[in-house]
């Protein structure tokens, strides 16, 4: 039986790591009392005396919980933005290379992934590391995401009675080029550049769609559409989370791709789409599931010698 607390258990991620864990056999959740949640002593106590403390804060309370930690023993899995870059900690996403989830396993620091930067790592990394883009290619990404990935006040503005008409339409936001996921992108898949970023917001609760189209005139290596089928194929073979949808001469059967279709599970599908001119990579999943929770529950499966997809809804 492994302890798990959760810390930040009362925002969008957290609650629902508690929620999936809570019905676990082999899990125990540490709970503090209300009036203890920011208590610095009781939360130092909660997290050592843990076997996995999920860290569910905004970056600087990250940080200082990791502080607080005096077990060597305990797994920490970071789930805000804060360590993702370090190279001290784990990345969390097995599904990139062995070596990623070797050191997954082995670590007691993972930085949980964000959410768009899980679609686009999931792209953006088997091209890069198989040689058929070079590290200065000038990537764009275009997402588009459900509103949960806001957290409580999007929700609540989304969800609000009478609400402004302009939530009816899709929102442009983070028009600085400079979103707090592009640094995990670089860094991860070893760019020389951070790519050019499109992120949207949509009316509809949870669900992601990322996509990064290619030139393939820019390419040091000239695929086909169904050589680079093939590249997705092999690189996330075996996996039971990542799965590649097979290739179709308009994209999908219809055509058409919906945001929210992977809604509520913690999979992810990726999708080639095109021509031999330009093509068109698509990762589709939950904000909230291989963006978010999911994939955290993935890595402390990993780092407790369980199965990766226990407990996951695929």
């Amino acid at each position: 039986m492994k302890k798990v607390f959760i810390d930040g258990s009362a925002g969008t991620t957290g609650l629902r790591i508690h929620e999936r864990l809570a019905s676990r056999e082999d899990i125990t959740l540490i709970t503090l009392p209300e009036e203890l949640r920011k208590d610095a002593a009781a939360r130092s106590e909660a997290i050592s005396s843990s076997d996995v403390t999920f860290l569910c804060l905004p970056d600087d309370a990250a940080r200082e919980a990791v502080t607080l930690c005096k077990n060597d023993s305990t797994v920490i899995i970071d789930c805000s933005t804060a360590h993702r870059t370090n190279p001290d900690w784990a990345y969390g996403f097995p599904e990139l290379s062995a070596a990623h989830a070797e050191k997954i396993k082995s670590s007691k620091r993972i930085a949980n992934p964000g959410c768009h930067a899980s679609g686009a790592i999931a792209i953006l990394y088997p091209l890069v590391s198989h040689g058929i883009l070079d590290a200065a290619y000038p990537f764009a990404i275009h997402s588009l995401t459900g509103y949960s990935g806001g957290g409580k006040k999007m929700i609540a503005d989304y969800e609000a009675d009478g609400r402004d008409g302009k939530f009816d339409s899709p929102c442009q936001y983070a028009l600085t080029a400079s979103h707090k996921h592009l640094p995990e992108i670089k860094s991860v898949c070893s760019l020389d550049f951070a790519p050019a970023f499109n992120p949207i917001v949509s009316d509809f609760y949870s669900g992601m769609c990322v996509c990064v189209p290619i030139q393939m005139r820019l390419a040091q290596k000239k695929l086909t559409l169904e050589e680079m089928h093939a590249l997705y194929s092999e690189h996330y073979a075996g996996s039971e989370i990542i799965s590649v949808a097979p290739l179709c001469e308009k994209g999908t059967p219809d055509g058409l791709i919906f945001s929210n279709s992977l809604s509520g599970l913690d999979s992810m599908r990726l999708i080639v789409s095109g021509n031999e001119y330009t093509m068109n990579i698509y990762a589709l999943f939950c904000n909230l599931g291989k963006g978010a929770s999911g994939a955290a529950i993935q890595n402390m499966n990993i780092a407790i010698g369980a199965s990766p997809v226990k407990g996951l809804k695929l």
